[in-house]
């Protein structure tokens, strides 16, 4: 596992996520930023982007040396320039895109300029993006779906991120029963991630006020181990060691899972596992990884006084007057600076990763 590669490849995504909802020109920032390079409708959401760019990446990391059938299934559509980040990074838009037969820096113009716009990339999720089967907005359908392309094909791992916002919709919540259905050598790997920032559109997520026993007990209820991370990617590869230890036993065995609601130890997540990491003691049921960042981490702490990152306001376009109010729009320039993303992109060689 190479950390520094997937910290890197984060802070690449989180630029283009950033340069997507706010840019019409000046995508290297050659120059301070002015008023007209700042699109005159922003249109997006930047709060999940971060968790969603941080998911990826490891994920990626981690299977891309391990299997050749590995998706990934993103519930929180609205998070699409995160989505559509990494696929532009991996050279998966250029391969289905026309209009992305430039140079690097031609196609970053491409991706960054026309999202969210008339004739360009939607602001959610759509079919016209590759691999993507029903529109960003109707958030519930991701862990059903994983589910289903898993039956019958045990080849397959599929990893599929839920937000927290999202793990309150009913559909999510019947979806969750399939693991007794589904938990089988005859059928591929399924990987739920909750994706644990705590807040949705206008304010907190009940997932994320419940205490940390009760969230497990509910996850554990349903018939899953919770194990908890906080993104980074030591913390990420061990619970990826567990679930890929949890289904190399499965196939190796009988066929099928067993319910260990027998077994001793603690109820509520506060062992510590071969992999040091904390997880539910009830380790013969497939692994469920709560991954707990802050909304909108990356992003701007205050704006005009108010609290932007760690909250509700960060869920859709932290500046929202970026193209009008200087103090904003000096912001926007503070935090796309941050992430020197000229150490990570050359116009003529693309991304150094």
């Amino acid at each position: 596992m190479d950390k520094q590669a997937i910290k890197k490849r984060i802070r690449a995504a989180d630029y283009l996520v950033v340069a997507q909802l706010f840019l019409q020109d000046d995508f290297l920032l050659e120059r301070d930023l002015t008023f007209d390079d700042i699109k005159p409708r922003l249109l997006g959401h930047w709060g999940t982007c971060h968790g969603i760019d941080v998911a990826y990446a490891n994920l990626k990391a981690y299977f891309d040396a391990r299997t050749k059938d590995f998706s990934f299934i993103l519930g929180p559509g609205h998070g699409f320039p995160a989505l559509q980040a990494n696929l532009f990074i991996d050279g998966e838009l250029s391969r289905v895109d026309t209009n992305l037969q430039g140079s690097p820096y031609e196609n970053l113009i491409e991706i960054c300029r026309n999202f969210s716009w008339p004739g360009g990339y939607p602001s959610h999720a759509s079919p016209m993006t590759p691999g993507v089967i029903c529109e960003g907005g109707e958030l519930g359908y991701a862990l059903g779906e994983a589910y289903g392309a898993a039956l019958g094909h045990p080849e397959k791992t599929i990893a599929v991120l839920l937000g927290d916002g999202e793990f309150e919709t009913a559909t999510c919540l019947s979806s969750l029963n399939l693991v007794k259905l589904c938990a089988s050598r005859f059928n591929g790997a399924v990987l739920p991630i909750l994706h644990l920032n705590g807040y949705k559109i206008s304010g907190p997520t009940i997932s994320g006020r419940k205490a940390e026993r009760e969230l497990f007990s509910l996850i554990r209820g349903f018939g899953f181990n919770p194990i908890l991370i906080d993104g980074s990617p030591d913390r990420f590869y061990r619970a990826l060691l567990v679930f890929e230890s949890f289904y190399a036993k499965l196939h190796n065995d009988n066929g099928n899972f067993e319910n260990d609601s027998g077994k001793s130890g603690s109820a509520y997540g506060n062992n510590i596992n071969a992999y040091g990491i904390k997880e539910d003691a009830y380790t013969k049921n497939p692994p469920f990884i709560i991954m707990r960042t802050e909304k909108g981490a990356g992003g701007p702490e205050y704006v005009k006084g108010k609290k932007v990152a760690g909250n509700y306001l960060a869920h859709q376009i932290p500046l929202p007057e970026a193209k009008t109010d200087p103090e904003e729009l000096s912001e926007l320039q503070h935090w796309l600076s941050s992430y020197k993303f000229n150490e990570l992109f050359d116009p003529e060689k693309g991304f150094l990763l």
